[in-house]
């Protein structure tokens, strides 16, 4: 049984930085992602990685603040967080799927779900 698990969430200042990871049981997967929703809003992507060739992809309110990467060596995906600004501030999730489609960041083409991570930014 395929399991994410995720950690490393808190609450920080403006400007601050965290790290997330996700413990996985295997990661014998075409992708792995952060997703994360805010209260009151749909579940958005974050950033995706391709685990056999490390190509990532990151939506437009993270690119250049937000890197993804991963350790194969113990099946852990990692979210590095800089310049956190309040609208930041939501439920981070892992997930993992099959999928090639493109965009890649699509929710409906991950297949396994973390329980999540909250992350708070205060100003």
């Amino acid at each position: 049984q395929v399991q994410l698990v995720e950690s490393g969430g808190g609450s920080v200042q403006a400007g601050g930085s965290l790290r997330l990871s996700c413990a996985a049981s295997t990661t014998a997967f075409r992708r792995m992602a952060w997703f994360r929703q805010a209260p009151g809003k749909d579940r958005e992507g974050v950033a995706t990685i391709y685990t056999v060739s490390g190509t990532t992809y990151y939506s437009d309110s993270v690119k250049g603040r937000f890197t993804i990467s991963s350790n194969y060596a113990n099946n852990t995906l990692y979210l590095q967080m800089s310049i956190l600004r309040p609208d930041d501030t939501a439920m981070y999730y892992c997930a993992a799927g099959y999928s090639n489609s493109w965009p890649p960041l699509r929710e409906r083409d991950y297949v396994y779900w973390g329980q999540g991570t909250q992350v708070t930014v205060s100003s």
